[in-house]
Order: structure tokens, then C-alpha cells, then sequence
């Protein structure tokens, strides 16, 4: 394990001890950085920040323990040797349990020294490497054990490896209930911002009139009922990652502010007029394809933001292979929950839940499953499963797609208009059911308000009547 050019910052009030141990440092092939007071090894610190610290315990002004005491806290796992001329007493022992990694005793060994360095430093990497392999694993057994094990899943890891170390903003595209905070929080997991908060935002659940308060914070004063200062989500995901789920039911007065803030990396409260500097990596999820949103529902520029990569969640009737696993982790799950002992899922009824297309995703499977166990007493049959499958056969798609001329469009594009042909079916004949209600409506085909009122202006659907 190369150590090579590891920096290793000495602190110690004596000028040539400093100097002499910074020439063995470099000697051995790390770089020597000296402070002589602990206020510059706290800049130091903050600034080239050092694979590992000596200090004196004994200096003017901040001593060894107060500076062990504020390494401890700025970064649990920075080692910290300390130099001592009296090993032997009370204060070499007190600051090996405040978390000094080891002691050298004055006058030095030069060996001695050169050895509990390399030491450390190897722990430190060796820990280091335990604990990127831990998150690592803890990422990939993540997705995995809550979306299955198919290819399209292991494609999906894959991609959340190759962006989730980098900084860049990531597109989450996907049906509603298909997994897409899922995939997010493993990102996020995965990143280097991993100890830093998460913050999932849901845009469609907010009330326009206070979706920027949400993300930005208020001033007291700002507005009616403002009776104190609130941070925003950009505020509290300082350091980690905001998740802003459904972002196309964003306003685009919203949206101008967000990308805004994603340009400048900073954020104004409401009611405030000094800006505060932001510290966050922005991840976006939707149900829509963006590319056809017109930019009366969807800027432009902040879509080219947000789309520095793409990952595309299939929903789960294109990954039918995984639906038998997710079937019985529910059925533990929900048999945990009740404390029930339900053993299993008949044959039949196993067909009939691979069979259905799941318009809800595996939100909607995690519902029937958990229904079903709740009065299933031994084993889930089709009687025990509540599903009603859409009176819009695939036969009706296959004889639309034969009888239309495509006039030179491609596969994605005709697939795009008969799949939007078949929402809109289903979306007039929902609205014909409730009345017109749309919350109802949005209940039922499990999506949210906002999206429910989106898609029918989409469509141009007007309530008869």
C-alpha cells in the first residue's frame, strides 16, 4: 500500500523540532506541513487537510489536548500522535482516551518515529478502503434486496456507480411508485457527501404558495403567520443531498428561483437581503418525459441543468422477473408487521400477479401484498389479491399500430403516442367514474394530484357538464 506524498502536519511551539521533523517526513516520501501554534494548525487543517497530525502537548496558548479535542470533532478519523517529554504521566494517558491515536516520547528515535507514522497511516487507509467497500456493498445490496435482481436492475446499479462519486445533477425518470427515491437515496449512499443529510422534497404535495418557502426558508416578518426564522431545504441539506421528487410540478416562477440557485449556489429567504452560500447536490426525479413538456409547463434551461446525467427506472411490467422476489419480501415484511405466519403464494395466484401490467408499479404490488397477508390465514391465493386489471388490450395496441401510418417516425415515437392514446383513454374513463373529482381520480390510478391535473390539461379534458 503505497502511503507516497500523504501529508502529515507537525505542531509544535519549537521552531527546529518542526524543522527536523519535517525533513524526515519528506525523507520517507510524505510531505511535511508545520505549525508552531495550534491556531495556524487549525487553518492548516482546514485548508491542506492532512492525512495525519503531530502534536506537542505542551505549547503556548491552544495546547496539544484542546487541539486533539477540536480534531476530534472537525474529523473522527484524522489520527493524531502526540509528543510528550513525560510519557509516563497523567497527560500522555489522558490523551490516549480523548482519542490520540498514539504517543511519541522527546528525546526522539528516529525509527521510532518514522514507524508509528506509517503505522497510522496505513490504518487510516486500511480503514478507509474497509469503509468504501462497506458503503460500496451497502449501496448495490441496497437496490437489490428492495428492487430485485434482474438485469434492468443491475443496469440501474450500475449506472448509480458511475455518477454517484462525481458531483453532477442526475434526472431520475420514471412511472409513479417505480422506485425512483429508491435509486436516489443509493446515489446519495454511494456519494461523497454519504455522512451528509438527505432531503427528499415532493413537489407534487407541495401548495404552489409555499413550495418556495420550502426550499429557500423565511425571514420573520416575511409574510403573514412568518413568527420566527426557518431555514430551507437548501439550508438543511447543507453538505449532503436534496432530492426534488416530481420536479416538473414545480411553478415556473419556482423554477426560475431553483435554477437560479443551482447557477449561483446560493439561496435568498424570503424576506431576506443577504444571500446564503449553498453546499448541496441537487438530484431530480419525474414521471414525465421533459424533452416533449412544453416550456409552458417545463424551462428549458433548467431541464439542461438538471439533466447532466439520466437514469431511467423501467417500471415493474418491464421487469417482470422480479415481481416473485418482491412478492415474498413483502409477504415477510408485512408478516413481521402483523405477526402473522402466512407461508406462502399458491402457483395460481403467483401467475395471475406476473401476469397483471401493474400500472401502479411496485407501489401498487407492495398494497396487494400487503392486503393480501393481512387476510390470507395460510397460504395467498387468488382470492386473497385485489387487483382489476384496464380494459385496454394489447391486441387494440397492435391493431392501432397496424392500421396508422407512421410517416417516418421512429419506434420511440410511435410507442410514445399509442402509450399517450391509452393514458388518455384511461384518464377520461377515471374521470367519467368519479364524477369528475380529480383527487379521487388521482387516488385510484395512484398518482398524485398535481400529476392527475397536468396529464388532463394535457390532454385538453374538460368536465361535462
Amino acid at each position: 500500500m503505497s502511503l507516497h506524498n500523504s501529508r502529515v502536519l507537525i505542531v509544535d511551539d519549537e521552531a527546529d523540532i518542526c524543522l527536523m521533523l519535517s525533513h524526515l517526513m519528506e525523507r520517507e516520501g510524505l510531505l511535511g506541513l508545520t505549525a508552531q501554534d495550534g491556531e495556524t494548525a487549525i487553518k492548516l487543517i482546514a485548508l491542506k487537510k492532512p492525512d495525519l497530525i503531530l502534536v506537542d502537548i505542551k505549547m503556548p496558548g491552544m495546547g496539544g489536548m484542546e487541539l486533539l479535542k477540536w480534531v476530534k470533532e472537525f474529523d473522527p478519523d484524522l489520527p493524531v500522535i502526540m509528543i510528550t517529554a513525560f510519557p509516563h504521566v497523567t497527560g500522555a494517558v489522558d490523551a490516549m482516551k480523548a482519542g490520540a491515536h498514539d504517543y511519541l516520547p522527546k528525546p526522539f528515535e528516529h525509527t521510532k518515529v518514522v514507524h508509528t507514522v506509517r503505522r497510522a497511516l496505513k490504518e487510516r487507509a486500511h480503514r478507509k478502503r474497509l469503509l468504501d467497500l462497506a458503503d460500496r456493498a451497502a449501496g448495490d445490496a441496497s437496490l437489490r434486496e428492495l428492487m430485485g435482481g434482474s438485469e434492468s436492475v443491475m443496469r440501474i446499479i450500475e449506472k448509480v456507480h458511475q455518477v454517484a462519486k462525481s458531483e453532477f445533477s442526475v434526472l431520475i425518470q420514471g412511472e409513479t411508485g417505480a422506485g425512483k427515491d429508491l435509486v436516489a437515496r443509493a446515489i446519495h449512499q454511494l456519494s461523497p457527501r454519504a455522512k451528509g443529510p438527505f432531503i427528499p422534497v415532493d413537489c407534487g404535495a407541495i401548495p404552489d404558495t409555499l413550495i418556495e418557502s420550502e426550499l429557500f426558508g423565511y425571514q420573520k416578518g416575511a409574510f403573514t403567520g412568518a413568527v420566527g426564522n426557518k431555514p430551507g431545504k437548501f439550508e438543511v441539506a447543507k453538505g449532503g443531498t436534496l432530492f426534488l421528487d416530481e420536479i416538473s410540478n414545480l411553478p415556473l416562477c419556482s423554477q426560475a428561483k431553483l435554477l437560479r440557485a443551482l447557477q449561483e449556489k446560493e439561496v435568498c429567504r424570503l424576506g431576506a437581503t443577504t444571500p446564503l452560500m449553498t453546499d448541496v447536490r441537487l438530484l431530480a426525479a419525474t414521471n414525465q418525459d421533459l424533452t416533449h413538456l412544453d416550456t409552458a409547463s417545463m424551462r428549458s434551461d433548467l431541464f439542461f441543468r438538471l439533466n447532466e446525467f439520466t437514469l431511467v427506472v423501467p417500471p415493474l411490467r418491464e421487469r417482470k422477473e422480479d415481481i416473485p422476489y418482491l412478492c415474498q419480501r413483502f409477504l415477510s415484511l408485512t408478516n413481521a408487521e402483523l405477526h402473522k405466519t402466512v407461508n406462502g403464494i399458491s402457483d395460481s395466484c403467483m401467475e395471475l400477479l406476473v401476469d397483471y401490467n401493474w400500472p401502479g408499479n411496485v407501489r401498487q404490488l407492495r398494497s396487494v401484498m400487503r392486503r393480501a397477508v393481512l387476510v390470507a390465514e395460510d397460504t395467498i391465493t387468488e382470492r386473497h389479491i385485489d387487483i382489476k386489471k384496464v380494459s385496454v388490450s394489447v391486441v387494440h395496441v397492435a391493431r392501432s399500430i397496424h392500421n396508422n401510418p407512421w410517416n417516418g417516425h421512429s419506434l420511440k415515437e410511435i410507442v410514445r403516442d399509442e402509450v399517450n392514446s391509452i393514458e388518455k383513454q384511461i384518464l377520461i374513463r377515471t374521470m367519467e367514474y368519479t364524477g369528475g373529482n380529480k383527487a379521487e381520480a388521482a387516488r385510484l390510478l395512484h398518482i398524485d394530484y398535481k400529476t392527475i391535473h397536468t396529464k388532463l390539461k394535457q390532454f385538453g379534458f374538460k368536465k361535462q357538464g
